[in-house]
């Protein structure tokens, strides 16, 4: 049997930051979410709306070859500057860009897949797995292949101040907010199983509204 990326697993907005018991925190990256798909030396990258990116993303291709055979992944594309904060208009400007015009861009502002789910490895579905299999099996994906750009690894915490520090330092560089994922939780398809806590949508909640708050896509395509 042919096996195919799922539909994204989906998150529900909460306003109350605090992280509840027994689930796992995970960074909300201002990226677009994306499936990848590797197997038999063919790429497969898809946005949450199941538009193709891959043709977009020349870098990703090439550093496939560091992944194992029939792995697949969830995550975000994002574009860092060189400051190091996120840069959501660029990466947007790669989507302007197929061919030769796509690698020149991959050269000027490089995109990197920053992986927070195991979905496959070595052929075998994990999305029965509960999330601390999966988190456990993607952490030693990234080990033991000493995978290094494109590819990250989302951080994971079950520590409270940790997602404190979060929801406060980490979003001078663009951080959106935070994901929660229940520790024994499948990954299912098309379900908003998980829960998200937007910084900036809290802010604006409790603030004038101005022309200058502009909502940007959470993804693409």
């Amino acid at each position: 049997m042919t096996w195919t990326l799922p539909e994204p697993m989906l998150a529900a907005p909460v306003l109350d930051p605090v992280l509840p018991q027994n689930w796992a925190t995970e960074p909300k990256w201002d990226g677009w979410r994306a499936l990848l798909s590797w197997d038999a030396h063919r790429l497969v990258l898809r946005s949450r709306k199941g538009t193709e990116l891959e043709p977009f993303f020349p870098e990703l291709r090439s550093g496939a070859a560091q992944l194992p055979d029939a792995t697949a992944l969830d995550g975000e594309l994002v574009v860092w500057d060189a400051a190091g904060r996120l840069a959501f208009e660029r990466l947007q400007g790669r989507l302007q860009r197929r061919g030769e015009g796509a690698i020149r861009l991959a050269e000027q502002w490089p995109v990197h897949f920053v992986a927070f789910d195991l979905l496959r490895i070595a052929g075998m579905d994990t999305t029965r797995w509960t999330y601390r299999r999966r988190r456990a099996a993607l952490e030693a994906l990234f080990a033991d292949h000493r995978l290094t750009a494109p590819w990250a690894l989302c951080p994971s915490t079950t520590d409270p101040a940790t997602v404190r520090e979060w929801l406060t330092s980490w979003t001078a560089v663009g951080l959106e907010g935070v994901v929660y994922k229940r520790l024994e939780g499948a990954y299912e398809p098309s379900v908003r199983g998980w829960r998200k806590h937007k910084v900036r949508e809290t802010e604006e909640a409790s603030s004038v509204r101005s022309p200058a708050l502009r909502r940007r896509p959470a993804h693409c395509c």
